[in-house]
C-alpha cells in the first residue's frame, strides 16, 4: 500500500497531480478539495495517498489532508459508492463538512453533489453515521502541499472554459456547469477561483 508521497508537483488539473519522486513520475488522483491546496508546478508537495488495484487498472489517489484520504477509505466501502463517486463528493464537500452532514442528517447538500441521488445520499447517511467514529486525529493539510491554490495566468474566456470542463468532469451537466460558471465569474478570475465560487453557489456552506 502506497500511503504517501513526496515530491515535486510537475503538472496539476483539477482532477490530477503529476508527481515526480526518486525519478518516476506518479499520476494521482485528485478531488478538488486538494487541488485548491496545491503549490505551483515546479514545487515540492506531499500527498496522503490511497492505491486501488482492480484487474484492469491501478490508481492512486491523493489528498492534502490525512482526514480527506482516511474519510475516501471509508466512502468507497459504502455500498454503490467507487472511487469516481468518492472523489466527487470530496470536491464538493471537505471532509470536515461531510462529517457535519453526516451528523446533522443533512441530506439536502448531500443530493447537490453530482452522481448522488436520494437513496445514495440516504444510505451515506446511515453507513456513514457509524463509520465516522474511526477517523483519527489530529488533521492538518500536509505541511509541503501550500496553503492556498496558485493563480495561472489565463485570458478570461479560457478560464471560464477551463472552469467548466472541470465542473463537467465531475458529473455536472453541461448546461448546468456552463449556467454557474457564468453567474459567478469576474473579471481577472483565475480558473481555481471560478471553480471554488462556483461550487459554493451550488452547494452554500453551513448547509
Amino acid at each position: 500500500m502506497i500511503g504517501r508521497i513526496r515530491g515535486v508537483l510537475l503538472e496539476k488539473s483539477p482532477a490530477q497531480a503529476l508527481v515526480e519522486c526518486s525519478g518516476l513520475g506518479y499520476e494521482v488522483d485528485i478531488p478538488f478539495t486538494t487541488f485548491f491546496h496545491l503549490p505551483d508546478t515546479g514545487g515540492e508537495i506531499t500527498l496522503h495517498t490511497h492505491f486501488a488495484v482492480r484487474e484492469d487498472a491501478q490508481s492512486l489517489f491523493g489528498f492534502s489532508a490525512r482526514l480527506d484520504r482516511d474519510l475516501f477509505r471509508l466512502l468507497i466501502k459504502v455500498n454503490g459508492v467507487g472511487p469516481k463517486l468518492a472523489l466527487a463528493i470530496l470536491s464538493g464537500l471537505d471532509a470536515n463538512q461531510f462529517i457535519q452532514c453526516v451528523e446533522t442528517k443533512d441530506i439536502n447538500s448531500l443530493v447537490k453533489l453530482p452522481g448522488v441521488g436520494k437513496k445514495t445520499a440516504e444510505r451515506l447517511l446511515i453507513e456513514m453515521a457509524d463509520r465516522i467514529g474511526q477517523l483519527e486525529g489530529p488533521f492538518t493539510v500536509a505541511a509541503d502541499a501550500g496553503s492556498k491554490g496558485v493563480s495561472m495566468p489565463a485570458a478570461a474566456d479560457s478560464a471560464v472554459e477551463e472552469a467548466e470542463s472541470a465542473l463537467i468532469a465531475l458529473g455536472y451537466k453541461p448546461q448546468e456547469a456552463s449556467k454557474v460558471v457564468s453567474k459567478v465569474a469576474e473579471d481577472g478570475m483565475s480558473r481555481e477561483d471560478l471553480i471554488r465560487r462556483a461550487l459554493k453557489s451550488m452547494i452554500p456552506a453551513g448547509q
